[in-house]
């Protein structure tokens, strides 16, 4: 399954999970894909992995939030 695109989910993630996120990325960790789940309903594989683009996004907005 291909990870739904980042504006779809990042704004509801828990705060822990956007750190548990930005700490491992580009790997999910086990929380965040089931975050992912739960805000989109798209199962998001083991392997999948954020894109440079989607890491700036994240780094961009969390720096804007936290």
């Amino acid at each position: 399954m291909t990870l739904p695109p980042i504006q779809d989910w990042w704004p509801h993630l828990s705060v822990d999970a956007r750190h548990e996120l930005l700490e491992k990325a580009p790997h999910l960790g086990d929380d965040v894909r089931e975050e992912i789940r739960e805000i989109t309903g798209a199962v998001v594989g083991m392997r999948e992995e954020l894109s440079t683009e989607d890491l700036e996004y994240a780094r961009t907005q969390v720096e804007e939030v936290d």
